[in-house]
């Protein structure tokens, strides 16, 4: 059946939520990055989020 396997309306609003805010990461360090020079522990930090909401979108799928 279509949209059987669809979560939740919450799980899928905090999956956007996540997304968001690994968007929104990558563009303050990519500023900080071109404004003040690479900072590795930033980019560490966004991959670690950014894996962490792969992680969220494909346990809600």
């Amino acid at each position: 059946m279509p949209g059987s396997m669809r979560g939740s309306s919450k799980a899928d609003g905090s999956t956007r939520a996540m997304g968001a805010l690994t968007v929104g990461g990558l563009v303050v360090v990519t500023a900080y990055t071109v404004a003040l020079g690479g900072n590795g522990w930033l980019w560490f930090g966004w991959v670690v989020l950014g894996l962490l909401t792969v992680t969220l979108a494909v346990t809600q799928s």
